[in-house]
């Protein structure tokens, strides 16, 4: 087969119309081959002889997109120095756009022998790898323009592709658990009903599950386990694999850009599937161990593992740095994808050991001018020793804040001397932020998410109840901070236990509704969704993790619940605040703070009230007419005033309304007593008229003046 010399740049293989051009970078190969495919599985093998930078590279004016294609790398192979080269071992291309096939386990894919792991093994692995194929770049995206949701109006649904869909009887058959489930009209519907602005969808980078996990009947199901960063993964299509898994992402993003909704991507740059040194080569081991991986500089045999995965991708190394930029942009550019969250980000700030927030990573985000202006979000933490950094990022990124989810938890299930902190939660954790010229939108808020309990779990359960996955129950954090109300597991005859339960996540709603900070609500949790006490379904893909969509009737009244708080953060600024409270005297006509912090009995805070470990109440007013920051045309921004009032303790109180400098003429917009939270009785209060909150409830006022 004939060979231009192609170019060095774009790395990956580029289809221009007339051919294909192919590179790939490796500074360790002595040689490269590149390894095509027929429908049959026959290989043709082309070498690859221009090399510039160590980018290896050619053209083939007679391959088109469909072309399923791999790459053998010849060099050095001394695995006790870091060197992983293995010709036999048949390597995706790390810039492939699409996969097709899976990996099916087999001794032939690791590059030692099973018996004795200081012999090589050269048996070839090409049939037991799936393969890269050549895309079809041009798509038709029609008027597609991204939404541009400012942080302070988002609202992030956190879903997995996959579980949303499969059971949702209105998606079509074949495309229930795709990419074109996710943008079908239903589901979109459901979306827009309850305020979503933004899907943050867990992993959709090519994946590959451990093998260990198959060998117990299980998967890799939420796919936090990348082989392809710049690949959908094809599971996840129901058009087919070869390419036409790109086609579908993007018919996805198109159609939930046309409702209003973005798309974020929940990435794993962290680390990939190959796993410590025990495992397979499938891609970047084989490639350049030493510019992909970090190694132990004095046993280059070992990797350096900060994300308990195996490994840890090498952001020291410019190429590895690279790729993920490159990544990056391709799905901002290419894709039109809004925004990223970085699991356990924390790794990618790991200069030569601690996490420095001015790592080369985040100056090349910084500087980049399309990551730069996209959302980016921080899980901010990973497994190594002070790893554990919320509040710690640069200014330009925004948090999953695992302090806001612990403290919120605690309050609601009556933990002691916990109302200080609630307190900073619940406005925006300035604590965490201020102080980094930050703003309360860089806190995201969550109470749930896909790691850990549902929230109908987190009010039913004491402990896990892990079983099913097959480690004798010692996965999984300890840690929930949850309370079962009484009785352990879903069932119960008891009907206040179960009334209590649905108040319980009727509170959690409305904590999480009207803080500071951006929203983020568990996929399912607005119609009761449960994992039967599963906290970490990382390997159920079956109906522990999808989503019932059955309960969307049995569950109405919280649906409605959720949908009248979506309707009311919509409607008030004052709980979308871009600048934190002041919590003083700011210039209102009505001569009031934008903040108050009041007692039950309707007295300003005081710092001995603070201090008091059994306080499991308070009541917060926020002034509408104080909001400090104008609107995008510059005018002055002014709200209804709100009283919220909060009560976590196990008996009712009865709050006094504060004078009328605060407000007149209040009503209940929410009482989380109510199963659909409207209020129990419609009254217009007089000043210092008594408004009792029942047990662990929220009452919300708003003044009609």
């Amino acid at each position: 087969m004939h060979i231009w010399p192609g170019a060095a740049y774009p790395l990956g293989a580029t289809w221009d119309g007339w051919g294909t051009n192919f590179a790939l970078f490796s500074e360790a190969a002595e040689a490269v081959e590149l390894c095509m495919f027929d429908d049959a599985g026959a290989e043709t093998r082309v070498a690859l002889t221009e090399v510039d930078g160590f980018v290896w590279h050619g053209y083939l004016p007679s391959i088109s997109p469909g072309q399923r294609y791999g790459y053998r790398v010849h060099g050095p192979h001394s695995p006790r120095h870091g060197a992983r080269c293995a010709p036999s071992k048949l390597l995706l291309d790390p810039y492939g756009k699409a996969i097709d096939g899976d990996v099916i386990w087999d001794q032939a894919l690791f590059d030692y022998q099973w018996a004795d792991p200081r012999r090589p093994n050269t048996t070839d692995s090409a049939r037991f790898m799936p393969k890269n194929v050549v895309i079809n770049p041009f798509f038709d995206w029609s008027n597609d323009r991204p939404p541009h949701i400012p942080y302070h109006d988002t609202v992030i649904y956190e879903a997995h592709v996959r579980g949303l869909t499969l059971r949702h009887p209105d998606v079509p058959l074949l495309q229930r658990g795709t990419y074109a489930g996710i943008a079908h009209p239903a589901v979109i519907e459901h979306l827009k009903r309850i305020g979503v602005t933004a899907v943050e969808l867990l992993p959709v980078h090519q994946f590959v599950p451990e093998q260990a996990l198959g060998t117990r009947g299980l998967t890799n199901y939420w796919g936090y386990n990348t082989i392809g960063f710049l690949a959908p993964h094809n599971r996840y299509c129901s058009a087919g694999q070869r390419g036409e898994q790109v086609g579908e992402f993007k018919t996805m993003v198109r159609a939930l850009h046309t409702a209003g909704i973005e798309v974020i991507l929940d990435v794993v740059y962290n680390h990939t599937a190959e796993g410590d040194g025990r495992g397979p080569t499938l891609s970047f081991r084989g490639i350049d161990n030493h510019a992909y991986y970090r190694l132990d500089d004095a046993n280059p045999w070992r990797y350096i593992d900060y994300t308990g995965c195996g490994n840890s991708l090498n952001v020291r190394h410019p190429h590895s740095l690279q790729l993920i930029m490159d990544s990056l942009r391709y799905w901002v550019l290419e894709m039109h994808v809004d925004g990223f969250r970085f699991d356990l980000a924390s790794a990618l700030a790991r200069g030569m050991h601690d996490v420095d927030r001015l790592s080369t990573f985040f100056d090349l985000v910084q500087q980049d001018p399309v990551v730069s202006q996209v959302k980016l979000i921080a899980e901010p933490w990973d497994v190594g020793e002070g790893g554990y950094q919320v509040g710690n990022f640069p200014p330009l990124w925004t948090e999953w804040n695992g302090k806001y989810r612990d403290t919120v938890r605690d309050f609601w299930r009556g933990q002691p001397a916990t109302l200080p902190e609630f307190a900073s939660r619940l406005t925006g954790s300035s604590d965490l932020y201020e102080t980094s010229g930050r703003r309360p939108v860089a806190s995201i808020n969550f109470v749930t998410c896909h790691d850990g309990f549902t929230l109908a779990d987190l009010v039913s359960y004491n402990d896990k109840h892990n079983e099913a996955n097959g480690e004798e129950n010692r996965d999984g954090t300890d840690d929930n901070r949850s309370w079962n109300c009484g009785v352990e597991g879903p069932a119960t005859d008891d009907p206040e236990i179960s009334e209590l339960r649905a108040r319980q996540q009727r509170n959690f709603l409305v904590t999480l509704f009207l803080s500071q900070g951006i929203p983020m609500l568990s996929a399912g949790d607005e119609i009761g969704r449960t994992q039967a006490g599963n906290n970490n379904a990382y390997c159920q893909d079956n109906e522990i993790s999808w989503l019932d969509w059955s309960r969307a009737a049995s569950e109405r009244d919280l649906l409605a619940f959720t949908q009248r708080l979506a309707r009311l953060r919509r409607r008030h600024p004052v709980f979308r605040r871009r600048r934190f409270f002041k919590g003083a005297f700011t210039g209102a006509g009505d001569g009031t703070a934008d903040l108050t912090w009041l007692t039950p009995g309707g007295e300003e805070m005081t710092e001995e009230d603070w201090r008091a470990s059994y306080a499991k109440s308070v009541a917060v007013f926020l002034n509408g007419s104080a909001i400090s920051e104008p609107d995008p045309r510059g005018d002055p921004v002014t709200d209804k005033k709100f009283l919220l009032l909060f009560n976590a303790g196990a008996e009712p109180i009865t709050f006094t309304i504060p004078d009328t400098n605060l407000g007149t003429d209040w009503e209940i917009v929410v009482d989380t007593l109510s199963p659909r939270g409207e209020p129990m009785e419609a009254i217009g209060f007089l000043p210092k008229t008594k408004v009792e909150v029942a047990s662990r409830a929220i009452v919300v006022l708003r003044s009609r003046v």
